[in-house]
């Protein structure tokens, strides 16, 4: 099975105890989540993250075709990084790292997310499919999070 690789970086204009509040809460990525996507969460989770916690999803990533998406927080190191690791959904491999750090003027956020898509035939559904909307979401978040927050150059 072969791994792809996202990476992105954003500054924005807020303290870091607020970015962990607001991205460690699962209530809150359907706002950053294109709406094409038809996102949402569809278990509770409690209000403070921890390691072992399993959190599902609605999601349309294709043609409106809904499906479920299961995630579990693996690590949480308070307000520095968590992990979030696919148990069953869209892709054959999900592992999404959330880096936080103080910078003047407000934090610095670091994806690292690592996955591979749902079929053998990886490189060309990545190259035409997978890995354009992977990177759409990710673009598509930065545009929310910039207006949300304000972002440092």
């Amino acid at each position: 099975m072969r791994l792809y690789k996202l990476e992105a970086t954003q500054r924005l204009r807020i303290p870091l105890h607020e970015a962990w509040s607001f991205f460690s809460d699962p209530g809150n990525l359907a706002a950053i989540t294109p709406g094409s996507l038809g996102f949402r969460v569809t278990s509770d989770p409690p209000p403070t993250m921890y390691p072992g916690m399993i959190i599902t999803y609605q999601v349309s990533p294709l043609l409106g075709v809904g499906m479920s998406w299961v995630t579990e927080i693996t690590h949480v190191e308070e307000p520095r990084y968590f992990v979030d690791e696919q148990r069953f959904g869209p892709y054959r491999f999900w592992h999404h790292q959330h880096h936080f750090s103080e910078i003047e003027g407000g934090v610095e956020m670091r994806d690292i997310v690592n996955y591979a898509p749902p079929t053998p035939a990886a490189g060309i559904i990545d190259r035409v499919l997978v890995g354009p909307r992977v990177r759409a979401i990710f673009d598509h978040r930065r545009e929310v999070l910039a207006k949300r927050f304000g972002e440092i150059p």
